[in-house]
């Protein structure tokens, strides 16, 4: 019976000391990241903040009770803008009329689908012109040798001239120069996004370049082209990712203050937060609510943005983390 008894004891110990060494078994990155960011208040707000606004754009446009375009005051003859009459909120319309009769609140939730539009497009066009600019500079600085550190620096230097120019200068002058569009919007607040995505990419598979497992694959005689693409690329994504979240707020910024300056939407119908805020302007001491919901919504889902931005770079920097 003691004999039975040891052992029972002796396997129960064994059991104790496998379930340590699960729970002390080492995660990924992106799996210590997430629990990083459950943990975070910040995080929690900002995706909150994020997923009601995507919920808005995609399935508020077919819930509204009014047309984004009908002119449904001016028939009504509640609305006459030229002798300042444009009633406010009401039971009926929640955020009252604009100038032309239109629903406020109904514009209000398709204005979000464009504004998500922008914001989401402008960031994917920075990020995929920024990620083969900066993959190949980075690839050649790291393991392009002579020649590949000529291209880096050549690549290098349009970056800088990129970023000699303000972002918002830049952007003006884009659309200025392809014409007032919701397409052109999207370009030239992604061109502006390219050397923020370049540079992040190049110094990231630098660092990675340099990496035990990267001399231990050259040793083996592993093609530099196979290590860049298969290993270094992949390993170096992560920081590009979190400022993809944190570029799309300053997106919809700068896509709305380009709307705002008249070089977005010329048709002030297709209703957009930046273009809503630039009608306002001329109504703010009859109605200065045209102008304060478009301006919330604007900062309140940049606010989303960012925070859930600087969330994930605090959990996925190692030096950041609490």
């Amino acid at each position: 019976m003691t004999i039975t008894g040891g052992k029972k004891r002796e396997k129960l110990d064994r059991l104790a000391e496998l379930s340590v060494r699960d729970d002390e078994r080492g995660a990924s990155l992106w799996q210590e990241a997430f629990r990083q960011l459950r943990r975070n208040p910040a995080a929690i707000i900002g995706a909150v903040i994020l997923t009601i606004f995507v919920l808005v754009a995609v399935i508020g446009p077919f819930l509204v009770p009014y047309g984004p375009t009908d002119t449904i005051g001016i028939r009504e003859g509640v609305v006459k803008s030229g002798q300042g009459i444009i009633p406010g909120i009401s039971g009926e319309h929640w955020l009252g009329y604009d100038h032309q009769g239109r629903d406020v609140f109904s514009r209000m939730i398709v204005g979000a689908r464009q504004t998500l539009l922008v914001g989401v497009v402008a960031t994917m066009i920075g990020l995929a012109i920024g990620t083969l600019i900066g993959g190949i500079a980075g690839a050649a600085a790291g393991l392009g040798g002579r020649w590949g550190r000529w291209v880096d620096s050549t690549l290098m230097r349009f970056i800088d001239m990129l970023l000699a120019m303000p972002s918002l200068l830049l952007a003006v002058s884009i659309a200025a120069l392809l014409g007032a569009s919701l397409t052109t919007v999207m370009i030239a607040v992604g061109m502006v996004s390219v050397p923020v995505f370049a540079r992040l990419l190049r110094g990231s598979m630098i660092a990675q370049s340099g990496s035990d497992y990267v001399t231990a694959a050259v040793s083996l005689g592993v093609s530099k082209r196979k290590i860049a693409l298969g290993h270094v690329l992949p390993n170096s994504l992560a920081p590009v990712i979190v400022q993809a979240t944190l570029t799309l707020a300053t997106a919809i910024i700068e896509a709305a203050a380009l709307s705002f300056l008249g070089l977005g939407n010329p048709d002030s119908a297709t209703p957009e937060w930046g273009v809503m805020l630039a009608d306002a302007q001329s109504y703010l001491g009859i109605r200065p609510g045209l102008a304060i919901y478009p301006a919330l919504g604007i900062i309140i889902t940049a606010l989303g943005f960012t925070l859930l931005g600087e969330a994930m770079r605090e959990a996925l920097d190692p030096k950041l983390r609490k």
